[in-house]
Order: structure tokens, then C-alpha cells, then sequence
């Protein structure tokens, strides 16, 4: 085994690859093979020990992600906790986070999940009908019931699950109706990923569009601030806020440079990152080279180093680019105005979400720092807004600074 790199990294493994029982219709790993049904043994032991070999410590995280990891079936992941205990050393721990849709998780499940302490993140759509629209499982049938009763069952076994939502281009057309419907299972967490695929003439309709996201993301952003402070968080509002108070970014499409998430694929196989599951980023296996060195390899450094280097001249001069830094290289396939290669897919949108969004998320970040309650800065906010739309009528021009008017403008999300 090599020394500990001086960097830590993260690893996505994927126990029974691609292989899932729903049919989800964005789904982008449809199309990538898989030669084995679950992770053998042997391999699956060769993880766990480099994987710990290789970081700094003394807390190491595990993501199981798929397909779907459930797939693998209970006794592998009791086959897991064995193996990491066997090989963490003393006075180390770890942590688990479970990747699933949710269908196979019965009782037993949950029990096993709450006794040894795993996080799990879940799939959901927002609302029944659009979760069925895009996740079916293989006879066309809908996913959703599933789905909202394994939520409902985790928490009845004091599991709170993070929930994971796509934004589609129909989610973005209803976005106080799905952030509503998350909201409402109370597990304080909620994640919005953009979907965004390319085919031979663009991007596929059920793609969401910068503009589209933007919207979505400042609606549901006055939903939160106004109504949700500080009892439910939404990933980008909170990593937003962290940037904007001095921290550094959690997560790898915000962050400078990527590559500090690695995929480990039922075979072994390594991959520079989840979204480049492909031979042109295999980055080798863990049965001929050692993870640690993968993850540190120099092919692994350019990779991460491109985000940060390939940026157009745009992005570097943008207000905005401590907050996004470009976003996802997977995203970053438009033009500039001027015609330079290189631009995010959702650039419009995060520009209007970062315009809208920072001024108040400072202003909570400061009354926060000064001991405020959520109540007190919700309150504040809302008077605030109040004041901006006081006088103003439907014809006259919207106090968002767009030159359109209200009502055709912001006037059916103004505050009440």
C-alpha cells in the first residue's frame, strides 16, 4: 500500500453497476454496460482496504450508489460494516450514505440501515404525477408510492433521508408545486439536480434549460427564504451561503477543479467521475494498480485541472464565479456570445439565481451571525419585500429591474 495522500478524495462505488429495477427516462447510465451482476467478494474487500489505506483520515466516508445499490441485496452491505471494521484502524470510523430509489426498502432494510448508522439519500420527483411520469419501473408502472413510503418508513426508523429531486423540464414549469410536496415530508433536506442531456441535435426535451432552471431555482428560492428558513435546507441555498461567508465549496461542480470524486465500478474498474463513466476516463482497476495512486495519477490532476483551465473568458470576468466556478464540465458544452467554446448549459439560469438569490442570502448570513431567529429573519425579509412592491401596480413597470411589466413580469410571485 502507499503512503496517505496529502489530499483526501471520494469515492462512488457502485456495487451492482448500471443495473436498476426502475426504467428512469433521463437516466445516463441506461446506456452504460455492465458485465457483472453484483461486486465479488474479493473485490469488494480490495475497495474497502485501499480505500482506507489511501486517505488521510480518521473519518472516511462511503458512497454506494448505483443503478440500484439495493440490488446488491442486504447481505453485502452486512458483508460492508464487516470489512470496514476489519480493516479501519484504531480510533478511526466511517461513515455510509446509501444512494437508492427506495423500492426495495422493506423493514428489515431500514432496521439494518438505522442500527448502523447510514445516511441515505432518495430519489423523488417532487409530486406523484411527475415522479410516474419519468420513473417507471420495467412494465411502465409508476414508482412514486414506493418511493413516498420508504421515506415515510426510514423515518419511522429515525432515519431522515436527504431527498434527491431532478429538475426536468417539466419540473421547472412547476416548481412551487414539487418544492411543496418535498417540503412537506419533513426530512430537512432536499437536492435539486438539473437535468441536462445532449443528443444529435442538442439537448433532449426533457432537458431543462438555463432560463427554465434560473426560474425554478428563484421561485423556490422565495418559497424557502420566506416560509422555510431554518426549517428545511436546500443543497445549493446552503452551499451558496457557505461560499458567501468564507468556506469553501462541498461541492465538486462548484468547487475550482474537480476530480477528488473517483467511481469504482462492480468490476473494479476506475473512473475520473461519475458523469464520465467512459474509456476515454478509466482511470485503471484496483486488482492491477493501488486507488490511492489512481486518484493521485497524473491523468487524474489534468482532468480536475481542466474545469479551472478551460474556462472562457466569460466565466473568468463573471461576478459570479467564486459561487459556480463553471459549474459541471458535463454542462459546459455551449457557446459564448462571442463564440468561445466552453460555456455551461445552465449558465443563464445560475447567473439570474446567483442575482437574485446572494443579496438575501447575505443578509441572512449576517442577522444569522448577530443571533437572529428564523422567524425574526423571515419576517424582516418579507417587510422588506413588502416595501419594494408598495404603490406598484400591474401596468407599471416590475420592481425586479427587467424593464418588463409586472404582470407580465413578477407580479404573481410578489410577496402577500
Amino acid at each position: 500500500m502507499t503512503n496517505p495522500p496529502a489530499r483526501p478524495f471520494s469515492v462512488m462505488a457502485k456495487p451492482v453497476g448500471s443495473h436498476c429495477n426502475l426504467r428512469c427516462s433521463y437516466c445516463y447510465y441506461l446506456e452504460t454496460p455492465t458485465s457483472l451482476p453484483r461486486m465479488p467478494d474479493e473485490t469488494l474487500e480490495r475497495f474497502i482496504a485501499q480505500y482506507i489505506a489511501a486517505n488521510p483520515g480518521p473519518e472516511i466516508g462511503f458512497v454506494w450508489h448505483g443503478g440500484e445499490p439495493t440490488l446488491a441485496g442486504l447481505d453485502f452491505y452486512r458483508r460492508v460494516v464487516e470489512l470496514q471494521r476489519r480493516h479501519l484502524p484504531d480510533g478511526w470510523a466511517c461513515w455510509n450514505n446509501l444512494q437508492t430509489n427506495g423500492v426495495l426498502l422493506d423493514d428489515e432494510w431500514c432496521t439494518f440501515l438505522a442500527n448502523e448508522k447510514f445516511d441515505v439519500g432518495l430519489s423523488i420527483d417532487g409530486t406523484g404525477w411527475i415522479h410516474d411520469q419519468h420513473r417507471p419501473d420495467p412494465r411502465g408502472h409508476g414508482s412514486y408510492r414506493a418511493a413516498a413510503d420508504a421515506i415515510t418508513r426510514l423515518q419511522g426508523h429515525g432515519i431522515s433521508p436527504d431527498l434527491l429531486c431532478t429538475v426536468t423540464s417539466t419540473t421547472a414549469a412547476h416548481a412551487v408545486e414539487v418544492y411543496r410536496a418535498l417540503r412537506d415530508f419533513g426530512t430537512g433536506w432536499v437536492q435539486f439536480i438539473p437535468i441536462v442531456r445532449r443528443d444529435g441535435h442538442g439537448v433532449t426535451p426533457d432537458s431543462v434549460s438555463g432560463r427554465a432552471y434560473g426560474d425554478f431555482l428563484n421561485i423556490v428560492f422565495d418559497e424557502w427564504v420566506l416560509h422555510d428558513l431554518g426549517r428545511l435546507d436546500v443543497q445549493l441555498f446552503a452551499e451558496t451561503a457557505r461560499t458567501l461567508t468564507g468556506g469553501a465549496p462541498g461541492l465538486c461542480w462548484l468547487a475550482p477543479t474537480c476530480g477528488r470524486v473517483l467511481v469504482v465500478e462492480a468490476d473494479g474498474g476506475v473512473y475520473s467521475c461519475d458523469h464520465f463513466v467512459d474509456p476515454g476516463h478509466r482511470l485503471g482497476d484496483i486488482e492491477s494498480a493501488d486507488l490511492g495512486v489512481l486518484a493521485n495519477s497524473p491523468a487524474q490532476d489534468a482532468f480536475g485541472r481542466a474545469k479551472r483551465d478551460l474556462l472562457p473568458g466569460r466565466c473568468r470576468g463573471c461576478p459570479w464565479l467564486a459561487l459556480c466556478n463553471g459549474g459541471c464540465p458535463k454542462d459546459r458544452f455551449a457557446m459564448t456570445a462571442d463564440g468561445e467554446p466552453g460555456l455551461n448549459h445552465l449558465c443563464e439560469g445560475l447567473d439570474a439565481f446567483f442575482a437574485h438569490a446572494v443579496p438575501e442570502l447575505s443578509r441572512v448570513g449576517q442577522m444569522t451571525q448577530r443571533g437572529a431567529a428564523p422567524a425574526t429573519i423571515m419576517a424582516s425579509l418579507r417587510e422588506s419585500r413588502l416595501a419594494v412592491w408598495r404603490g406598484v401596480g400591474r401596468n407599471d413597470p416590475c420592481p425586479c429591474g427587467s424593464g418588463r411589466k409586472s404582470k407580465q413580469c413578477c407580479w404573481d410571485t410578489r410577496p402577500q
